[in-house]
This record gives structure tokens, C-alpha cells and sequence, in this order.
């Protein structure tokens, strides 16, 4: 297999996008929910 230019970019895309898809898992995951609630309240908490 000869790596040039254009594939290096293919893999950076794919790369990219599994990248992309694993954030999206991550932010919409039930296990995180609790975390972000509280982190959405932070600005309304009063010291």
C-alpha cells in the first residue's frame, strides 16, 4: 500500500469523524447527565 497525500488526508478524516462520533456518545450518554445538570446550575449557585 503507497501512503501519499490524499491518503493521509482520507485517514485524518475517518479519524476525525470517529472522533466526532465518540464526543457526541460521550456528551448525550445517560451516565453523564447528573454531571451536567450540575455543571448547567453552576452560574446560579450563590456562595
Amino acid at each position: 500500500m503507497e501512503f501519499d497525500i490524499n491518503t493521509l488526508r482520507s485517514l485524518a478524516t475517518v479519524v476525525s469523524f470517529i472522533t466526532f462520533i465518540g464526543i457526541i456518545i460521550w456528551a448525550f450518554s445517560r451516565r453523564n447527565t447528573a454531571d451536567f445538570e450540575q455543571a448547567a446550575n453552576l452560574p446560579f449557585e450563590q456562595d
